[in-house]
């Protein structure tokens, strides 16, 4: 790993690669603006008010609301600088998903029906680690109110149960496994999800968490970058959706078999080249995007499948292709290749996804357009 201190934490300069191929600021925005409407309003919307003061993004293909797609929501809005909205989803969060006693105390049921009753009471990390950057950057971007809208001491609570759930003696456990500082799939389990890995994340909960246990943070920002070294193919850069300690594909599951390059694997690229982008304290990030994106350059985007992480494709389409390629197109804030300028353009060119299952394409088209317009950011005190 190196250290360059020359990423948009140090500099506060954010690349703006549809800039660099020659969009127009003017276009950019406009796209960036309407998609954002889109998703809020038009005929393929994903979010949906609820009373006078709540909101949630609904999962079209499954009709329910996710820990995953509120706090996704709420990032979204926080680097839009919509408040209303970033409030409605976070009071919607606060007073039905998240528990308030017993083992998951702090954490949030990790879907939902609509109207807020819970289908399931157990958390995914992946909702707990946006929930808590989100708040940071509303705090720092708007300041905070009255609860539920402290949103700095919101953040604080929820990143302080993800360290010491259990330690209270409420027979809960944490999200992050204490020894090896690595994030769990859930807080039982003795296993990841490769996509669940935020070092740029890790690296500012070092700074605004709980000062004991900031030197965590820092270390587990380290440790998820030399994991995602061996969670991620070395010829192919794909990674699985579950994965062990090690790096090495997790046992298939109860609930499916996951040791294979599918949906939530697909997140591990973007995350990559955002941490690139934000910091660059890791060259590794510059050959693995090059090495994915040569992985899927000779593919068109309606044929995307399922993959074994070595690169062998299923019959089984991808559930999310334009969501693949949104990631696709994100890894180039880190990639040097000559596949980079390819996928932005690409991806410039797609539209959203329509129909059932466009919630997950569209938040990471969402995600990928902020990113690649230089509006995914940082917001500091």
């Amino acid at each position: 790993m190196t250290s360059t201190a020359s990423g948009s934490f140090y500099t506060g300069n954010y690349r703006n690669l549809f800039k660099e191929l020659g969009y127009s600021e003017e276009d950019i925005q406009k796209k960036l603006e309407a998609a954002w409407s889109e998703l809020l309003d038009g005929e393929n919307r994903i979010y949906y008010p609820l009373g006078d003061d709540k909101g949630y993004f609904l999962d079209t293909g499954n009709a329910d609301a996710r820990s995953e797609g509120m706090s996704y929501g709420m990032m979204m809005a926080v680097q839009m600088n919509d408040k209303e909205i970033f409030d409605r989803l976070w009071n919607f969060s606060v007073t039905y998903m998240q528990h308030t006693e017993g083992r998951y105390k702090d954490y949030f049921a990790w879907h939902c029906n609509p109207d807020g009753t819970r289908l399931s009471q157990g958390p995914a990390p992946d909702g707990e680690e946006f929930f808590a950057m989100a708040l940071l950057f509303a705090s720092h971007r708007w300041g905070d109110g009255p609860a539920p809208y402290n949103y700095s001491e919101q953040a604080k609570r929820i990143l302080r149960a993800c360290l010491h759930q259990g330690e209270d003696g409420n027979g809960g456990s944490p999200m992050w496994e204490r020894a090896n500082k690595m994030i769990k799939f859930v807080p039982e389990s003795l296993f990841s999800d490769p996509s669940y890995h935020l070092p740029h994340f890790y690296e500012l909960f070092a700074i605004w968490a709980d000062e004991e246990d900031r030197p965590f943070w820092k270390e587990a920002a380290d440790a998820s970058r030399a994991y995602l070294h061996l969670a991620c193919h070395p010829e192919t850069g794909l990674s699985p959706e579950y994965a062990n300690y090690d790096g090495t594909p997790a046992e298939v599951q109860r609930h499916g078999d996951f040791r294979h390059f599918y949906s939530d694997a697909y997140r591990t690229a973007a995350n990559i080249g955002l941490d690139w982008a934000w910091f660059r304290l890791d060259s590794w990030q510059v050959e693995q995007s090059n090495r994915i994106q040569r992985f899927f350059r000779p593919i068109e985007v309606a044929d995307y499948r399922r993959y074994t992480i070595d690169g062998k494709p299923f019959e089984e389409p991808a559930l999310h292709p334009v969501g693949l390629l949104a990631t696709n197109a994100m890894a180039s804030l880190a990639a040097d290749g000559p596949d980079a300028a390819y996928f932005v353009k690409l991806f410039w060119d797609t539209p959203l996804r329509t129909g059932e299952r466009r919630y997950y394409d569209n938040c990471l088209y969402l995600f990928s357009l902020l990113a690649l317009s230089g509006n995914y950011r940082i917001y500091k005190d």
